[in-house]
C-alpha cells in the first residue's frame, strides 16, 4: 500500500525545514496534545505525554529527519519504536494495542509533516505576493463537508478568512492553498469565482467556539507568526541536500544543538541509511557525494581542542563515498587477520554514528597528505574496538570527514 502523505511531502523544501527547526529550541514537556496552543506551536515542539527532556529530544530528531531528509513513514516508525524501548516510555495513548500504536505513530508523523509543510507554504505564498489565494480540498476518502464546501474558494491574500482557516484545519486534514496573480490564474489552479463566503462566515459555532470545519486547536494559520523569519532562514540554505541538513542550527541554544545532534546520531534510521549508503557504494551505484552525521557537540569540541589545540565551532561529522570505498578496499577483507584486525563491512559501518557520538577516546593522529589535521575516535563494543580516522576540513566547509575505519578484537576484562 502506498503512503499518500509520504508521496506528497517526501521532498522537503527550505521553508518547511526552517519552519520546523524553529521549534527545536523549545522542547515542551506535555501531558496532553493541547498543552501548546495556537501560535505557540510555531516556536515549540511537543508530543503529548512526553515529559522527559531526553525523550523529547529523541522524538524531535526522528521527526526532523523525516522532514529534512525525506526519509518517510517507515523510517520514522523504526525510530519511534526504538526510542520508546530505549527510554522506557509508557503510559502514552495508543501503546496498548498494535492498532493504537500504528495510529499514534501515524498521527505524530502526519501532524508534524503537514503543519511544517503548510507553515513553509505560507511563507512562500507571502513572499510571492500573490493577489489571490485558492483553497483546495485534499481529496481524502472521508472528507469534512465544510472543507469540501471551501474547495475552489478564491479570496484576496489579505482576507481575514486565512487567519482562521489556513490549513491544516484539523488532524488528518490534507487541504492545500495555491497562489495566483490574476483571476484567470486562480481559475487555472482550480478556483471557482462563483463560490463565495456567506455574509456571516466569521461567526463561530457557540458549541465549539470555532468556525465550523476547524478542529479543536487548529484555529490558526500554522507558521503565521513566524512566516517572515522562516523566509529569511530559508534564504540561508544552498546546495541541497547537504547544506539543508546542517543549516539553521546556529540559531538554537547550545544545549538544544547538543541534544538534537546526539539524538540524531542514535536514530536507528540513520544507522540503517549509513548501512545502505555503504552497500550502494560497494555495488557501484550512484550516491550522494556527502552526507552529514550531525553536528559536533560541545563535549566533542572540548576533547578535540585538548588533543589538537583546534576549536571546531559549528563543525559536522560527514561521510563520503570515497571514504567508504577506501574502508571496504583496505579493511574489508580476510587479510585483516594478519594485522590483528577484523573485516569491516556494511554492518560495521552502520555503527559509525554511534562511535562518533560517544567515543571512549579522541587523540591527535598527525596530518593528511593535504596538510589537514587528523584525529582518531575509538570506541569499544563488547570484545571489539573500533577506530575511526577523521580529517579536519576547515574554512567554509567546517567538516570532520571520515577517512578510514578499522577494528580489532580485545578480550573484555572482568572487574577485579
Amino acid at each position: 500500500m502506498t503512503d499518500p502523505v509520504g508521496a506528497i511531502f517526501r521532498q522537503p523544501f527550505a521553508q518547511q525545514v526552517a519552519a520546523f527547526r524553529l521549534r527545536l529550541g523549545n522542547l515542551v514537556p506535555s501531558s496532553a496534545w493541547d498543552d501548546l496552543a495556537g501560535s505557540a506551536q510555531d516556536r515549540g515542539f511537543m508530543v503529548a505525554g512526553a515529559v522527559k527532556a531526553d525523550l523529547l529530544a529523541d522524538l524531535a530528531a526522528a521527526v526532523e529527519r523525516t522532514i529534512t531528509e525525506g526519509t518517510g513513514t517507515e523510517a520514522f516508525k523504526r525510530d519511534f519504536r526504538a526510542i520508546v524501548a530505549k527510554r522506557g516510555w509508557t503510559g502514552w495513548t495508543g501503546e496498548d494495542t498494535e492498532a493504537g500504536q500504528a495510529w499514534r505513530m501515524r498521527t505524530i508523523y502526519h501532524t508534524n509533516m503537514r503543519s511544517s509543510f503548510m507553515a513553509g507554504r505560507l511563507a512562500q505564498l507571502r513572499q510571492g505576493k500573490f493577489k489571490y489565494w485558492i483553497y483546495r480540498h485534499g481529496g481524502s476518502n472521508e472528507p469534512r463537508l465544510q472543507h469540501l464546501a471551501w474547495d475552489g474558494l478564491i479570496l484576496p491574500s489579505d482576507h481575514p478568512f486565512w487567519v482562521k482557516a489556513f490549513p491544516p484545519n484539523g488532524f488528518g486534514c490534507n487541504c492545500q492553498i495555491f497562489g495566483a496573480r490574476t483571476m484567470g490564474g486562480a481559475k487555472r489552479r482550480g478556483g471557482d469565482p462563483s463560490k463565495v463566503l456567506p455574509d456571516d462566515w466569521g461567526q463561530v459555532n457557540p458549541n465549539t467556539g470555532r468556525l465550523d470545519g476547524i478542529g479543536e486547536g487548529w484555529d490558526h494559520a500554522p507558521g503565521g507568526s513566524v512566516a517572515d523569519l522562516v523566509q529569511t532562514m530559508a534564504g540561508k540554505t544552498v546546495n541541497w541536500p547537504y547544506a539543508i541538513s546542517r543549516a539553521y542550527m546556529d540559531d538554537l541554544p547550545a544545549s538544544a544543538q547538543d541534544a538534537h545532534s546526539t539524538a540524531y546520531r542514535n536514530l536507528v534510521s540513520l544507522q540503517d541509511d549509513v548501512r545502505r549508503y555503504a552497500g550502494a557504494v560497494a555495488d557501484g551505484r550512484t550516491v550522494a557525494p556527502i552526507r552529514t552525521m550531525g553536528r559536533l557537540s560541545q563535549a566533542h569540541r572540548q576533547r578535540i581542542a585538548e588533543a589538537t589545540g583546534q576549536d571546531l565551532d559549528n563543525y559536522h561529522f560527514t561521510l563520503d563515498d570515497s571514504a567508504v570505498r577506501h574502508v571496504l578496499a583496505s579493511h574489508g577483507n580476510a587479510s585483516e587477520d594478519l594485522r590483528g584486525q577484523f573485516e569491516i563491512n556494511q554492518e560495521n559501518l552502520a555503527l559509525l554514528p554511534r562511535i562518533l557520538d560517544q567515543p571512549d577516546s579522541i587523540e591527535a593522529a598527525g596530518t593528511s597528505r593535504a596538510g589537514h589535521s587528523i584525529v582518531r575516535f575509538s570506541r569499544r563494543f563488547g570484545a571489539q574496538i573500533y577506530t575511526v580516522a577523521l580529517e579536519i576540513q576547515g574554512n567554509k566547509h567546517r567538516m570532520l570527514v571520515v577517512q578510514s575505519m578499522w577494528g580489532r578484537n580485545s578480550p573484555v576484562r572482568s572487574p577485579i
